[in-house]
């Protein structure tokens, strides 16, 4: 039986919420929601008739996003005198007393950690089928999401990083 049109429509308000969270960027996470769609319809017959459509999404998601973030990596091997981007590096003005939201300390999260607390809190997954979908053991699902919430605690209570660090090296 293969997918209807109806039921991937029905699901991409969670992947739209999973993906804007994933990636912390409207244009990136409507990119990811499409790239996950079009993968599911080109790979219907991978989905087993019967079984969870929104868990089977959420692991093609998760995989075009691991393998996105991996392709960035081998792309960041490029390098770029500073002096040339010294413009571009400057720091936007900001008040020392604002205070860092809620994104911007689930970005600060390792990639492992970030995702399994979205996919428990967010999307209401089990501990297994988080498990099933990282394609790790139970107890490593519930080290990482005992891990992230403790970060993001203490992200939360720290406030804003400072403006003025710049994690760059110059190249000679």
């Amino acid at each position: 039986m293969p997918l209807q049109a109806a039921d991937l429509e029905a699901q991409i308000p969670q992947l739209r919420r999973y993906a804007r969270a994933l990636t912390g960027d409207t244009w990136a996470a409507d990119d990811l929601v499409q790239d996950t769609l079009e993968r599911a319809c080109d790979r219907w017959q991978l989905w087993k008739a019967g079984s969870d459509l929104r868990a089977w999404l959420f692991t093609v998601m998760h995989n075009l996003f691991i393998d996105g973030a991996r392709r960035a990596m081998r792309q960041q091997g490029r390098r770029v005198d500073i002096d040339d981007v010294a413009q571009e590096l400057a720091a936007p003005p900001s008040a020392p007393e604002q205070a860092i939201d809620l994104q911007r300390c689930l970005l600060r999260l390792p990639d492992e950690q970030r995702e399994v607390l979205l996919l428990v809190t967010l999307q209401d997954l089990g501990y297994e089928d988080v498990a099933r979908m990282m394609g790790t053991p139970v107890g490593t699902v519930m080290s990482r999401l005992s891990r992230a919430r403790a970060r993001l605690r203490e992200l939360m209570e720290a406030g804003p990083a400072p403006a003025s660090v710049v994690p760059l090296k110059r190249l000679k």
